[in-house]
């Protein structure tokens, strides 16, 4: 039975992925996570079936005994905007740190592991990319500038590698609110996180057909969509919440998510998409039954935004 750790196990993609390789039955598996009130509540339902620790990979000495140990570690722990924008070391410490002490552990000890890596296609700054185009990081853009370092760090020093970069993942809105810091009114290419999570699962199946590649992993055309339409949607089927306002208003709106031109290619190699944006819509329409009087306040929302936008 293969060993797989997950770092940032805790995320809407780290709790499908453990789902599905959970179902495979083949698997032995370790999660890691800060602790808190909402990674202890989300990993419980599964601590008799899984191993689960607490604590920061910034720990040496704890990255240590994980991941000498496993056959495989998918790596999603990261920090995300806005938390990443406020300072340049925060985003490198914790992305770039982080993952050092996860390869150094490998090289010393588990020269064998593989490593999936989660990056993202917001480091691309044109509204169609592909894993080809060049990659220009402007100076204070903390986030992508530690992603594109920990990918070379990765690309230099490890041996047996995938690295998928993820563009906006479709997140059940009760739980995760980073949708909300998109760019206003451009067309994107998002990706649930059920097919995300499947994403990272595959790669273990498929791992001689995808080892040292990188791979832009999208929902592809069934996913595509207007920015604005895409929020507009959200509103009307999730309603106006205090977790909208506050996001839609603090959040900077600077995160990319362009049209992914080879992530057809992707799903050709890993067989991971099964959703589309119908599907994720109904999802948050059901979620939010009980929301009669917030949705109604959309209503008025909506109609205000139009008629500004005229």
């Amino acid at each position: 039975m293969k060993k797989v750790l997950i770092t940032g196990a805790s995320g809407s993609i780290g709790l499908h992925t453990i789902k599905y390789l959970l179902a495979e039955g083949k698997y032995e598996i370790t999660a890691l996570d800060l602790k808190n009130r909402k990674s202890y509540n989300r990993l419980k339902k599964y601590r008799k079936r899984i191993h689960i620790y607490y604590g920061d990979i910034l720990d040496r000495s704890l990255i240590e005994s994980l991941v000498k140990e496993q056959d495989i570690v998918i790596h999603l722990a990261t920090c995300l905007p806005p938390l990443s924008e406020y300072k340049r070391n925060i985003a490198e410490i914790i992305e770039l740190n982080g993952t050092e002490n996860i390869i150094r552990t490998i090289s010393y000890y588990n020269p064998k592991c593989y490593l999936i890596y989660a990056s993202t296609t917001s480091l691309y700054n044109s509204n169609i990319a592909t894993v080809k185009d060049d990659i220009n990081i402007n100076a204070d853009d903390y986030f992508n500038e530690a992603k594109y370092k920990t990918e070379n760090l990765i690309i230099k020093k490890m041996k047996n590698y995938t690295i998928l970069r993820l563009p906006l993942i479709l997140t059940d809105l009760t739980k995760d609110h980073f949708i909300y810091s998109i760019n206003k009114n451009t067309m994107i290419e998002t990706i649930t996180k059920e097919d995300a999570a499947y994403a990272f699962c595959k790669c273990i199946d498929n791992m001689s057909k995808v080892n040292n590649k990188i791979l832009n992993i999208g929902g592809g055309e069934a996913c595509r969509v207007n920015s604005k339409t895409l929020l507009n949607k959200i509103l009307k089927y999730h309603g106006v919440s205090l977790n909208y306002i506050n996001t839609r208003v603090f959040l900077t709106k600077s995160y990319r998510s362009p049209i992914l031109k080879d992530s057809d290619n992707s799903n050709k190699l890993l067989n991971y998409r099964n959703d589309t944006l119908q599907s994720y819509y109904m999802r948050q329409k059901r979620r939010s039954k009980k929301r009669v009087i917030s949705k109604f306040l959309a209503k008025f929302l909506l109609i205000f935004k139009k008629k500004v936008y005229k």
